[in-house]
């Protein structure tokens, strides 16, 4: 599993904390960018660039990091097979991951600790979707509205 990274000025400096976090727990990023902070780049084209590797391969894992983490929450959204959370708690996160199976997690640089992205992080990394019938029967009417809608 490949987890691509993301984020824009508000976000860069969060985003950097989180790829480091995760090499060092082994895990394998691509930081789809911004590379370097830019006070005038858009959180439009790296939300785009983490979805659209996500909609082909959707058992990797986007995380994605602007100043409110609407934005790039909504974008993710915009792309067949992404299922993105805008989430502020690890419980959130555990029932987006368990119950709706997200494969990108948005985060809020202006309102997230590193300390608490961690924990957003390792929730959205270590919990598997349920694999219910309810839940896959939700799941199923979602990707129904993609096919006749995106």
């Amino acid at each position: 599993m490949v987890i691509y990274l993301g984020a824009d000025h508000r976000g860069f400096k969060l985003k950097e904390f989180i790829a480091d976090f995760l090499k060092e727990r082994g895990y394998e990023v691509a930081d789809i960018g911004n590379s370097e902070y830019d006070e005038s780049d858009d959180y439009v084209d790296f939300a785009k660039k983490v979805a659209e590797k996500i909609s082909l391969t959707p058992s990797d894992r986007g995380i994605l990091v602007c100043g409110s983490g609407v934005g790039m929450d909504v974008v993710a959204n915009k792309f067949r097979k992404v299922r993105s959370a805008l989430a502020m708690s690890p419980d959130q996160v555990y029932d987006a991951r368990h119950d709706d199976n997200v494969n990108v997690l948005s985060i809020a640089a202006d309102f997230t600790s590193e300390a608490d992205a961690q924990k957003l992080v390792n929730t959205f990394l270590e919990t598997p979707f349920g694999g219910e019938e309810r839940l896959n029967r939700r799941l199923d009417k979602i990707t129904q509205i993609e096919q006749k809608w995106l």
